[in-house]
Parts: structure tokens; sequence; C-alpha cells
């Protein structure tokens, strides 16, 4: 294994921050959606939000390639080009004139992010395993949990000073802070003689041999899942306290509130995931969502009071995140364990996979808004229902790992 040449806090820390370029540009747009619907989409102000799907969807195209790539030629190389790629993005989405064009900016900032998304995590595989890998995995989701408590209210303050073109030179100035840190501090973690040739067999029989695991296979269905709950939940979450409650303007506000007491998930996974294990908080985090997603269904029937009814909403917005950090993790790390030797591709087919059928169902669900939280709620219950099935049904984990 190789060994950390940083001090393990500093390496947790470059981690976390490689993993928020994700989350900041998404949630940061999001206090941009009203001002781009109106300018770029008058016609249909809620198509708007595809600048979020786009994006992941292109991550998630991109997450396929970068994986096996950085097997072949090294980690650092591979980031260095997705973050590059990323900056082109930003700059077309800056300069673009229609809502298509932006789209299609997007997506290219999706594909180039993929290369620090999927890389960053085969790093953290190249030198933490097992339950060891799972808790350093929640101790960076803590600590990237920040970054998207804080990115609504940047994105407001930028949109304030410069209006919702600024915040794409945000992405490239922040890209290119954390790739310099990146270079300068962390040396390659993946050795040339440990390196496999990009070669389209060898591929082949790397994603046969991952499919073999039936771990593997149920984690993808799971993290799928998991990751349109997500999705969905944030394309939904702006017009709900813009259009339901009336609260644009106090948003980015509610937003860092809730992101913040979620990351109390991540902190809480850390410590619990070595004692009960990773399978059996994935699975108890399932269950509890699906009776609270249940629960809400029922509540947007109700004739409530707009406190209570705002205030019930909310906090199944800070269950929703919560759950990310009980499940992601873990998923991840229970189905990275007997693929250390191939990390990089099991990286990308796993996140891969996961998020490109994720917005198969995330972007209907966005879509579906119609005023109220009912259609977030009832696509929500159905995903997590599905997900807490198939968790049922998989093989236990050897108790080592589990």
């Amino acid at each position: 294994m190789t060994q950390l040449q940083i001090s393990k806090p500093e390496f947790i820390a470059l981690m976390a921050m490689m993993f928020a370029m994700t989350a900041f540009s998404i949630d940061a747009m999001l206090p941009a959606l009203p001002q781009i619907g109106q300018e770029l989409s008058p016609e249909n102000v809620n198509a708007a939000q595809l600048i979020l799907t786009s994006f992941v969807l292109g991550m998630g195209i991109g997450t396929f390639f970068t994986g096996p790539l950085s097997d072949s030629f090294g980690r650092k190389p591979v980031i260095y080009a997705g973050i590059a790629l990323y900056m082109v993005g930003a700059c077309l989405a800056w300069l673009a004139q229609t809502l298509e064009l932006v789209l299609a900016a997007r997506l290219i900032q999706g594909l180039g992010i993929a290369g620090p998304r999927v890389v960053s995590l085969a790093i953290i595989r190249d030198l933490y395993e097992g339950r060891q890998m799972a808790k350093l995995v929640s101790i960076v989701m803590m600590i990237f949990t920040l970054v998207p408590a804080i990115a609504p209210l940047v994105g407001a303050g930028i949109i304030a000073l410069t209006g919702w073109r600024g915040i794409f030179a945000a992405f490239v100035l922040f890209a290119f802070v954390v790739t310099l840190w990146f270079g300068l501090r962390l040396k390659e973690t993946l050795p040339k003689p440990a390196r496999r040739p990009f070669e389209a067999q060898k591929l082949w029989t790397a994603l046969k041999e991952m499919l073999s695991h039936s771990v593997v296979r149920t984690v993808i269905v799971v993290q799928t899942f998991c990751f349109a709950v997500l999705f969905g939940a944030l394309s939904s979450v702006q017009p709900i306290y813009d259009v339901t409650f009336g609260r644009a303007e106090s948003f980015p506000l509610w937003f860092a509130l809730v992101a913040v007491l979620a990351g109390s998930a991540s902190i809480l996974n850390a410590a619990l995931v070595v004692r009960l294990g990773m399978q059996f908080l994935t699975t108890v985090t399932l269950a509890v969502q699906v009776c609270l997603s249940g629960a809400m269904i029922v509540i947007t029937l109700l004739t409530l009071p707009d406190g209570l009814y705002f205030g019930l909403v909310v906090f199944w917005q800070f269950s929703l995140f919560a759950m990310a950090g009980l499940t992601l993790g873990n998923l991840n790390a229970m189905a990275m364990e007997p693929l250390g030797h191939i990390a990089g591709l099991a990286a990308s087919i796993l996140g891969g996979t996961s998020t490109v059928f994720a917005m198969c169902f995330a972007i209907p669900l966005g879509l579906a808004f119609d005023g109220t939280p009912r259609p977030a709620a009832i696509g929500i219950f159905m995903l997590t229902v599905s997900a807490l099935v198939f968790m049922l049904k998989l093989d236990r984990v050897p108790r080592s790992n589990r």
C-alpha cells in the first residue's frame, strides 16, 4: 500500500475540497435559477433547473472514463486534465447567450469534474481500505458538507455583485486554488508498476470481475436510487422555497442551516460504522427515510398552518441530506473493498452507472414540480422503497468489513 506523504489532517482537508468542487458547482447555482430562467427561458422558467441535472449527467458520463485512465496513466494527470476541461466549460457557460448553450457548457463542466470526483476516491482507496476507508470517507464528507452549506450564500452574494454569470468565474478560481494545493502537496499514489495498460480487453476483463461480485452489483442499484433521491431533492428544493412558501430571499440561509445540521450525519456515521458496520447503517437509514417520505406525502394532503407546514418540509429536507451522509460513503466502501487492485475502474463504473441512471429518475422528478412538495415526496418515497428492497436482499458482507 502506498504511504501517505502529507499529514493525515491535511490529506482529509484536501480530499474534502476535491469533492467540494462538485458540490460548489451544483449548490452555488441554486439562487441563480429563477434569474437564469427569466432571462434565458421566460416561457418555461422551471426548465432552468436542468442546469443542475445537465452538469450531473456530464459528470456521470465522464466518470466512466476517468477511473480507467487514472489506472493507466496515474491519478494526478487525470485530475489535471479533468479540471482543465471543467474550467473550459465554466468559461463557455459564462459566455453563453441561450439556455441551450448554458446546458451544453454545464455538460462539459460535468465531464471535467468527473476527474477529481472519481480519482479522489481512488486515491483514498490507494491509501486505506475496509472500515478505515469508510471512516475516512465519512470524515471527508463531514468537512465537505460545509461547502454546499455556504455555496448558495456565496452564489447569492456573487449574483448581487456581478449577476449570475459571475458564478462561473468563481468556479474557475476555486478549481485553480484547489488544483494548485493538490499539485504542490500530494505525491502520486499509484506507482508505475501498479498501473494497468489502457487496453479494451483488460478493461473488459476487469469489468467482468467487478460485476461478478453480488455486493458490487447490488450497491450499483442502491446507489442509483440514493443519487436519484439526492439530485431530485436538489432540483426541487429552490422552487419549493420560492413558489410554495414565497421564501426565495431567505432560501440560502435555510439551505445553509439544513446542510450544516445534515453534516452531523457524516459525524454519526464515522462514529458508528466501525462498530455497527456499513450494511446495517445503510439499511436502517433507508428504512427511516421510507417512513419520513411516506409521512410527507400524507402531510401534503392535509391543510396545515403555513409555519408548521414549512417547518415539516425543512425537517424532511434535512433528513434527505442526512441520508446521503449515512449511505453514500458506506455504499462506496462496500463496493470498493474487493476491488483495490482495479480501484480506478471500479470507482468509474460504480459512480458513472449510478449517476447516469439516477438522472433518469431525478430529471422527471424535478420537472414534475407542481407548486407543492407532493411530487417530490411521492418520487422519493418510491425510490427509497426500491433501495431498501435491494439492501434487504443483499447477502451479508463478511463480518470484518460489513
